[in-house]
């Protein structure tokens, strides 16, 4: 148990005040029995209630032993001079100490509920910070991951191939940027349209005679790709590069019929 943090929680100022529930008061006793810090504390707090009330009321605090319970019962020795005047202001001045009590535990209870909305708030503004961080951390991955996609097309090595839009979309375009000596091929697809539900766009290395395709690989999770830019292994001999709209899991041969672009490497 954190005993610091309990002190200050507000609850030991609740006890004093009797503002807690009977399972609550019975739960801050058995701490208090456990740890002297808290049962400190629980006096301190009493001493400091007890300050309260001598300056607030010092003529009824003032008052000692026996003759205190006389003047509470309205009994004296002198029964000649009891003077009814006296004992309702009397009562009045106890009547106005329990009410000043029972606002401290009302303040109490306020200053209690303060604090457990301010934890509240606070916890709520570190949670905010942890998302925030992380979009920070991802913001700063995609940066990374973008300056090495560039590093990457602005290499040397790099052959550029326009790919054209085809009879069945005349608009579409892509490029490739093939890097020979890693064997990679960098497709640009941001020129064609998001594919209908259950189908894949499928990337085709072509030799053109015979006209031989082979599959290099689909273009997977597209419309979820923010830069529409994919790398795909190409080991082959190249002659152009085709684009086909195929079955989601992609086919063994291109449907030519759905051709979205095509193009030629240059010799």
């Amino acid at each position: 148990m954190e005993v610091e943090k309990y002190i200050e929680s507000g609850i030991l100022e609740l006890y004093v005040a009797g503002a807690l529930t009977e399972e609550e008061n019975l739960e801050v006793y058995q701490n208090a029995q456990k740890y002297p810090e808290i049962q400190k504390e629980i006096l301190a707090i009493e001493k400091a209630i007890l300050e309260l009330t001598k300056a607030v009321f010092p003529n009824l605090v003032n008052r000692k032993g026996f003759e205190d319970i006389r003047v509470r019962i309205g009994h004296r020795k002198e029964t000649k001079v009891v003077q009814l005047p006296k004992e309702e202001k009397s009562n009045w001045a106890a009547y106005t100490g329990w009410a000043a009590a029972v606002l401290f535990g009302a303040g109490l209870l306020w200053l209690y509920t303060q604090n457990s909305e301010l934890q509240s708030d606070i916890q709520m503004v570190e949670e905010q910070n942890r998302v925030l961080e992380e979009q920070i951390f991802e913001a700063r991955g995609s940066l990374t991951s973008t300056e090495e996609l560039l590093n990457d097309l602005r290499d040397q090595d790099i052959s550029v191939i326009a790919l054209g839009g085809q009879e069945v979309s005349p608009d579409s375009y892509a490029k490739a940027y093939w890097n020979k000596r890693e064997n990679k091929v960098f497709i640009d697809a941001q020129g064609l349209p998001e594919p209908p539900d259950g189908m894949v766009y499928q990337v085709w290395s072509l030799k053109m005679d015979p006209l031989t395709p082979t599959s290099m690989g689909l273009l997977e999770d597209f419309i979820s790709d923010d830069n529409k830019v994919f790398v795909l292994n190409n080991p082959n001999e190249s002659e152009a590069f085709g684009i086909t709209l195929e079955p989601a899991g992609g086919s063994e041969s291109p449907n030519l019929e759905q051709l979205y672009a095509l193009g030629a490497v240059s010799s």
